[in-house]
């Protein structure tokens, strides 16, 4: 596999500073960004794949972190997430799905009903072409720890992710479908992940039937984060739905609930975007760092900052949320 086409933008981001609080931590590193990088399509999909890659100007042996975005959006969304975790030592890679408003792909187009199975395929073909795209990058190869990778996404990019992580979708019957999960992934952060198909909206219903997932195969470890207030025109059951991930999950997850947090969770899509209704930079700044402190436990076994961060948030006399574990 090769890349084909060049990439048009190399950015250097300096490291996004933030207050230096309980509730956040400065980031140290200048990233680096290069988009797109484009992988070449497979069959049926139509459009090649374009990836936007993040990573720390210096330093090596970096975990990856393959990130899936929200309905509509693309790979040029998420900074605050995207901006931080490569500042803090991971290379971030974000794909653009066929659902992307950047492609503008009308909804009677046939592929609309594959688009939930195409996205997974994006996240393998991401693990498939990573060597292309760490060589694809100037000043990266020869940095990335292919042997440490994560998933990641947000509302429909976290329904994509935990099938690598071993989600599966229920069919009409109620049986579990196919196995999807990959082996190279070993741990995620699911963000505002809708939860089981048994209150779903006559709508939702009809129109979404990849919206009945099956959790007990989710074996993986996984950081899932939920709003408290976020209220899904897609479920009858409120809130409570998006704790599902974590309730109907094997051991190893983690579940942190937001106070206050709507479905954008506080601005994790970006600072002033139409989506954010709940915008809240001391809710991302949370999710940032113990976002990043869970993966850097799960991917390189650095144990003490997961326990600090937790040890903080439950210190915290006015805390943002909370955190359970099994």
């Amino acid at each position: 596999m090769s890349a084909i086409s060049a990439i048009s933008a190399i950015t250097a981001i300096p490291a996004p500073t933030v207050p230096d609080s309980p509730r956040s931590a400065p980031a140290p590193a200048t990233v680096i960004s290069a988009k797109p990088v484009v992988l070449p399509a497979p069959s049926g999909r139509g459009e090649d794949l374009q990836v936007r890659v993040s990573a720390p100007a210096t330093g090596g042996n970096l975990p990856v972190i393959v990130f899936s975005h929200g309905f509509g959006w693309s790979m040029n969304g998420y900074a605050p997430l995207a901006d931080h975790w490569a500042a803090q030592g991971f290379v971030v890679i974000q794909p653009t799905h066929l659902d992307s408003r950047t492609l503008g792909i009308p909804h009677e187009d046939p592929r609309t009903p594959r688009i939930w199975r195409i996205r997974i395929e994006d996240l393998t073909l991401v693990l498939d072409g990573l060597g292309v795209l760490e060589a694809s990058v100037p000043g990266l190869a020869g940095r990335v720890d292919h042997g440490r990778i994560a998933v990641a996404g947000h509302s429909w990019g976290a329904q994509t992710a935990s099938t690598l992580l071993g989600a599966r979708v229920l069919d009409a019957d109620g049986v579990p479908g196919e196995d999807l999960s990959d082996p190279r992934v070993t741990a995620g952060v699911l963000l505002a992940l809708t939860g089981l198909g048994d209150s779903l909206t006559p709508f939702a219903a009809e129109n979404l039937p990849f919206l009945r997932p099956y959790f007990d195969t989710m074996t993986a470890p996984a950081l899932i984060v939920a709003g408290d207030r976020d209220d899904s025109a897609l479920s009858t059951r409120g809130p409570d739905w998006f704790t599902d991930p974590y309730t109907h999950s094997p051991a190893g997850k983690s579940l942190l609930t937001l106070f206050g947090a709507e479905h954008s969770l506080g601005g994790v899509p970006g600072t002033e975007v139409a989506e954010t209704t709940d915008e809240s930079p001391a809710r991302v700044a949370l999710i940032q760092r113990l976002s990043t402190a869970y993966l850097r436990s799960a991917l390189s076994s650095e144990h003490d900052g997961w326990k600090e961060a937790v040890t903080a948030l439950e210190n915290d006399p006015d805390p943002l949320g909370s955190l359970r574990s099994k």
